[in-house]
C-alpha cells in the first residue's frame, strides 16, 4: 500500500478491509515522513504497533485490480 492510500483510509469514516500479515487491522495514524502506520488487529485493539505502510494490503482492491487488468487484455486481444 502507498502512503496516500493509507492516509485516505485512516481519514475515512468507512471501515476498509486492510490487512497486515493476513490479519484484518485498523489504521489509527499514518506518519508520512517515516512511511509508517499505527495499527491494531480488529479483534485485539490493545495490541497497537507501528509498521511500514508498504506492508499493509487491501485484498479486495488487489482482486479488483487483477480483474480489471485481465479485462483490458481480453479487450485488446479481441
Amino acid at each position: 500500500m502507498n502512503i496516500q492510500r493509507a492516509q485516505e483510509i485512516a481519514d475515512s469514516p468507512i471501515m476498509e478491509h486492510v490487512e497486515y500479515n493476513g490479519v484484518r487491522i485498523y489504521i489509527q495514524h499514518v506518519d508520512e515522513q517515516n512511511e509508517t502506520a499505527r495499527i491494531y488487529p480488529l479483534d485485539q485493539p490493545n495490541q497497537e504497533m507501528e509498521v511500514p505502510v508498504r506492508t499493509l494490503s487491501e485484498p479486495d482492491s488487489q482482486v479488483a485490480m487483477e480483474i480489471e487488468e485481465i479485462a483490458c487484455r481480453v479487450q485488446s486481444e479481441g
